[in-house]
């Protein structure tokens, strides 16, 4: 009969780390029922496997006969246990999380990471739907939602992703001729795009020391839209570090001047205070928070 399973466990990690008390602390277990299991184990073989040599325990030739074989099979079992867990895993019943993002945010910062997030969650289907403002979000439907504005919000919990500060961001070809942008009153030689009533604008303007020149004549209800007209020579347009990263880092966009202004509104992460309890709506919580801690702090400066 052979002798039970546990004393060739105990075998094993003795004879990896030569020592009783190391194995002991490894297997959770006293050195005196370490020495206990290694004695038990030499006696129903019938043969020494360790020998003293020093403080340490050196393998005899049987015993290094024997550690060849229990070695293998302590590998495929282990194996064999993962494999398994990976089926339990594989197995988990299906999560639906509802995911609402305001759409330029979710194309050009959060698109691009969330099929990281769906490679680790394979039990997860996310539904990504897109609003922007609180109001605007249908909550009956919605899960986690990322919400351009400000707390409070009842009901809710929320954390703040990202503090938003606005700069000008224009086409290269606004850099060239007659009216290129070198100083912030450059910048009313050419069309000042806005998405809201212009208070962002104003805001920006009375900073930079510059008279507001009115209102303006074209306003965007989305925030793409002043995006694209930017990059195609319209105007120039007050956008946030993080919406515009990708556009200036290929060339698209180019910052004329260094003035930043904080936003009247940031990025916060919602969802009500029953649903952050789940633990599959707490992971992608958790996700977007950290997410959103390795996006660079932008400056504030002047231009």
């Amino acid at each position: 009969m052979l002798p039970p399973l546990h004393a060739f466990k105990v075998f094993e990690v003795v004879a990896r780390l030569g020592h009783v008390g190391a194995a002991a602390a490894e297997l959770h277990v006293t050195p005196g029922a370490v020495s206990q299991q290694l004695r038990s184990l030499q006696l129903h073989l019938g043969m020494d496997l360790f020998a003293k040599v020093g403080r340490r325990l050196v393998l005899t030739e049987a015993g290094l006969t024997l550690q060849q074989s229990v070695g293998v099979a302590m590998a495929e079992i282990g194996e064999g246990v993962r494999n398994l867990s990976a089926q339990r895993i594989d197995r988990r019943a299906e999560v639906v999380v509802n995911l609402c993002i305001p759409p330029v945010l979710g194309t050009t910062w959060l698109a691009p990471r969330l099929f990281a997030f769906m490679a680790d969650h394979r039990h997860l289907r996310l539904n990504v739907a897109t609003g922007v403002e609180f109001h605007a979000i249908d909550w009956r439907r919605s899960d986690v939602a990322i919400v351009y504005g400000n707390p409070p919000w009842p009901g809710f919990w929320w954390r703040m992703l990202h503090g938003v500060y606005l700069m000008p961001v224009c086409s290269p070809q606004l850099l060239r001729g007659p009216h290129a942008i070198r100083h912030p009153a450059d910048v009313l030689h050419h069309r000042l795009l806005h998405e809201d009533d212009g208070s962002e604008w104003r805001r920006w303007l009375a900073q930079a020391r510059v008279k507001y020149p009115g209102a303006a004549d074209i306003y965007f209800g989305d925030f793409a839209l002043i995006l694209q007209a930017a990059r195609d020579g319209h105007g120039v347009a007050l956008v946030d570090d993080v919406i515009s990263a990708r556009d200036l880092d290929e060339g698209r966009l180019v910052q004329p001047l260094t003035q930043r202004v904080p936003a009247a509104k940031n990025y916060h992460c919602i969802c009500s205070e029953e649903t952050l309890a789940k633990p599959e709506i707490g992971a992608l919580v958790d996700w977007l928070i950290d997410q959103a801690s390795r996006t660079p702090v932008p400056r504030i400066g002047l231009g």
